[in-house]
């Protein structure tokens, strides 16, 4: 099982970054995905996520800002980030966890993300 995550790069406050990432699973459509993010010296966080019941979620501080987004025939998410700002600055991850089964969780390798102020 591989989630492979990209998209990540440098980008200047108030641009836009598009991150992917691919599942290798078959039945994608029974995972919930999330993407977290974890920047140097603080833990990781959840930043959005995308359940298998259509139940969506973000954190505050990407509200408005970020779009989680799935396509369950690529089995593949997406997340649109809109208006960065330099606290975005992180290494994004994502994660893919069975809707029932949750001891079957996995994680991508993670994509950086750098906002330059």
């Amino acid at each position: 099982v591989q989630l492979q995550a990209s998209g990540g790069g440098l980008v200047q406050s108030g641009g836009s970054l598009r991150l992917s990432c691919a599942f290798s699973e078959r039945i994608f459509s029974n995972y919930d995905m999330s993407w977290y993010r974890q920047a140097p010296g603080k833990e990781r966080e959840l930043v959005a996520a995308s359940q298998t019941g259509g139940i969506i979620e973000y954190a505050d501080s990407v509200k408005g800002r970020f779009t989680i987004s799935r396509d369950n025939a690529k089995n593949t998410i997406y997340l649109q980030m809109n208006r960065l700002k330099p606290e975005d600055t992180a290494a994004y991850y994502c994660n893919a966890q069975h809707s029932l089964f949750r001891s079957l969780n996995y994680w991508g390798q993670g994509t950086l993300v750098t906002v330059s102020s």
